[in-house]
Parts: structure tokens; C-alpha cells; sequence
């Protein structure tokens, strides 16, 4: 069986014995892994693996995921989703009730990182709605999705009125309703 990417990610960083993992450290990441599987990976990508796995990662770019401390890294871990409509709505419904908690709880902190999360998803939807290399309809749903994104950063006490009109809107039911 072919070993992925977060294998080799994994393997190679605990071969290096690297207790601090930064610019330098990721290259030779990305350069293990063009070897080793003839593909280019994001540096984002092999940060967000290294995280997760719990290693000191100093490395930050626009697409990587910011480090959020606890206790809200535990609540918000894996709850930025937008590989669809469904899931960018169910998302975003989720993380705006954590919003309005954190908000009632006057905690600027908890607040802070719901936004950071959802400025970081609307970030990647434009990016993969901008790229020619992504599907035509794909990357309308993910410019859709950006702009759900936007909105919602924009004016979070509107947003779910204003989701619930745009998904019943003659332009969205033409755009994503067959």
C-alpha cells in the first residue's frame, strides 16, 4: 500500500527529530514529498498536519490554519467546512451559535476566533473560486460560499435571514437548484 502524504510527512519529521519546525523545515518537507510522490504539496497543508499532530510549528501563510488556543481550539477544531452548499450552511449555522455564545458572554476572545475561522474559510472559497484548474460549477458553489462568508463577517445579526432569502432567490435556484 502506498504510503500518503501525512505518512511521509510524519515519518520524515520524526527522522529529523525536529523540535522546531519552521520556513526552512517545511521546504525540505515539500521537497521530500515532490521526491517521494512526484506531486507538489502545499506548505499550508504540511503545517496543518504537523499541528495536528501536536509539533511546535512556526510557520504562518494566509491558507494555514491560525493556531487557536484552548479551550477554543478544542470547541472549533474541524467545524469550518464548505466541501458544498450543505456543508458550508451546517458550518456556518454551528459556528454562529458558538458566536452568539461566546458574544452573550461578552468573551472578545472566543469571538475573535470564530471570525478568524470563518475570514480563513472565505479566504480558501474565493481562492479555489478563482482557480481554472477547479470544476466550472465547483467554483461557483465556492464563490457562493465566499460570499456566504462575507456576509456573514459583514453583518453576523442578519446573515441567517439573510441565507434563509438568498437560497429560495430565482438566481440561486437557477444557479444551484437543477
Amino acid at each position: 500500500m502506498p504510503e500518503s502524504k501525512k505518512q511521509i510527512i510524519l515519518e520524515y519529521c520524526r527522522a529529523k527529530a525536529w523540535e522546531r519546525i519552521g520556513r526552512q523545515e517545511i521546504r525540505a518537507l515539500e521537497n521530500e514529498l515532490r521526491a517521494r510522490l512526484g506531486a507538489k504539496t502545499s506548505a499550508s497543508y504540511i503545517a496543518g498536519v504537523l499541528r495536528a499532530a501536536g509539533k511546535n510549528v512556526e510557520y504562518y501563510d494566509r491558507f494555514a490554519d491560525p493556531p487557536i488556543e484552548e479551550p477554543y481550539a478544542s470547541r472549533l477544531r474541524d467545524l469550518l467546512e464548505f466541501h458544498d452548499l450543505a456543508s458550508a450552511e451546517a458550518s456556518l449555522r454551528k459556528l454562529d451559535a458558538i458566536y452568539r455564545e461566546y458574544r452573550d458572554a461578552s468573551d472578545r476572545a472566543g469571538t475573535r476566533w470564530v471570525r478568524t475561522l470563518l475570514q480563513k474559510g472565505k479566504l480558501r472559497a474565493s481562492s479555489l473560486a478563482a482557480n481554472p484548474r477547479v470544476n466550472p460549477q465547483k467554483r461557483a458553489e465556492k464563490a457562493e460560499i465566499a460570499t456566504w462568508f462575507r456576509i456573514w463577517l459583514e453583518t453576523p445579526d442578519l446573515f441567517l435571514d439573510w441565507l434563509d432569502l438568498r437560497k429560495v432567490s430565482e438566481e440561486f435556484r437557477r444557479l444551484f437548484c437543477p
